[in-house]
């Protein structure tokens, strides 16, 4: 079974990524099913899971129902180009593909989902952290330094939100290093945050600038330390 849904994903992979250039794409956005280029990616699609499985025949019913339900699902989400959130879209889009691989993965070798073991202790007690990590602890970011206000120099030279994002990637990387116990890279991704955040302080030479953005980033990196030494401590 997982060497069949491995297969399978290299060759989505492949005819989805690596051999579908953006010009396809593009064409495909214009002409919709009249791109010839849509079946074009419908038969690369096709020799990639020929050549993947080993031109292993029996699986040719498979083959003609991952490609003809891929070609449906790539014409939705063409036809529904700019009515819906492109990151949205894209999710939705590779989702749909997936669940169809995993339906053929399931006719060849049925297979149960325990739901017991999703629904674990340790798996819950992840997420509770991953929710703290990520949610809760943009809030509490949020609350602690909306007491001090600082003028940018041109607002239209930051991108919207980066600073959030930032913050939230940050302390993923943490809380991951942390549950990895990899805590020389959290030193690593101090130094790289100073290396780039350097440039912007230099230029300002604002005091003020520079405090806020210490008080931000080790009260990101207390959060995320702080709720990774907890999850270690609950589950080790």
């Amino acid at each position: 079974m997982i060497l069949l849904s491995i297969k399978l994903l290299i060759a989505h992979i492949i005819g989805d990524f690596v051999l579908q250039p953006d010009s396809w794409v593009e064409h495909k956005k214009l002409h919709k099913h009249k791109s010839k280029f849509l079946y074009f990616h419908g038969i690369v699609h096709f020799i990639a899971l020929l050549v993947i499985l080993q031109f292993n025949w029996s699986y040719l019913p498979y083959f003609i129902l991952i490609v003809i339900s891929h070609l449906i699902i790539d014409l939705i989400k063409i036809n529904l180009e700019g009515k819906m959130n492109s990151q949205f879209s894209f999710a939705l889009d590779q989702i749909l593909h997936i669940a169809i691989l995993s339906i053929v993965v399931y006719l060849n070798h049925p297979y149960v989902i325990d739901f017991g073991k999703i629904y674990s202790e340790e798996n819950l007690f992840l997420v509770l952290m991953l929710l703290l990590v990520i949610p809760v602890s943009s809030i509490v970011m949020k609350m602690m330094m909306s007491k001090w206000k600082l003028e940018e120099d041109n607002s239209e030279d930051s991108l919207q939100n980066a600073g959030a994002y930032i913050g939230i990637l940050e302390r993923l990387f943490v809380f991951s290093f942390i549950v990895l116990n990899q805590w020389g890279a959290i030193g690593f991704l101090i130094a790289a945050k100073s290396v780039f955040r350097f440039g912007d302080l230099s230029r300002a030479k604002n005091r003020k600038l520079t405090e806020y953005v210490l008080i931000g980033t080790l009260t990101s990196f207390g959060l995320a330390i702080s709720l990774g030494l907890l999850y270690i401590y609950f589950t080790k």
